[in-house]
């Protein structure tokens, strides 16, 4: 995703790692569709400043982002059955 990449750049951030992009999108489905839409953007920050921290305490970056989803998805209700 360019403007991601450029918008990482000018953070002066690493790029997101397509394993990471396609985890991030997921989850912020999933919250869309199983809380609500407005709580995506705050549930992505959380963690992002999860994931941070885990990485700033020396979690490898993957790894750190890959234990905030599973703490969201963990409060997440279950998805409505399509039957």
């Amino acid at each position: 995703m360019d403007w991601i990449d450029g918008l990482a750049d000018e953070l002066i951030l690493d790029r997101p790692s397509s394993h990471e992009t396609e985890h991030l999108l997921q989850s912020a489905r999933d919250v869309a569709h199983r809380i609500e839409r407005r709580a995506t953007p705050l549930a992505m920050y959380l963690l992002g400043v999860a994931a941070g921290r885990a990485s700033g305490e020396g979690q490898p970056r993957d790894d750190a982002l890959d234990e905030a989803i599973h703490t969201l998805l963990l409060r997440l209700p279950e998805a409505a059955s399509d039957g």
